[in-house]
């Protein structure tokens, strides 16, 4: 399955007390992947509130652990997205998980995903099948 790829480092400000990655860092990893996605299709990142998320843990990371993020489309609506996501250890997956976010206009309602996004998440989708 294709997927949009992005790499980092755990910052040490990214775990807790225990030493390891704190749970809500792998959200913001997997939206860091999406906004870097809607940049790349040269759409502001912005007007993209989530309506779900969801994420089952499988291992820890600690900090200065390299790890990977799979942002993949699973659905593709007329005004929202729903991606699966997971995030690597290496070759071990450590976090899976999903989100959805609807698209507003500048009034807060939900309005159609833009087209050069669309494309761009269509050519991913289509990949992925």
């Amino acid at each position: 399955m294709s997927a949009y790829r992005s790499r980092g480092v755990v910052r040490f400000s990214e775990t807790d007390a225990s030493g390891r990655f704190h749970h809500t860092s792998a959200l913001r990893w997997a939206e860091d992947t999406e906004h870097e996605l809607y940049r790349a299709a040269g759409v502001p990142a912005v007007r993209f509130p989530r309506r779900a998320v969801s994420a089952t843990f499988e291992r820890p990371f600690a900090h200065g652990d390299d790890y990977v993020v799979e942002l993949q489309v699973q659905k593709l609506g007329s005004s929202s997205v729903t991606y699966a996501w997971r995030i690597l250890a290496g070759d071990d997956v450590a976090v899976t998980g999903s989100h959805t976010v609807v698209h507003l206009d500048e009034s807060g309602r939900p309005a159609p995903v833009p087209d050069p996004l669309r494309v761009t998440l269509d050519a991913l989708t289509a990949e992925a099948r």
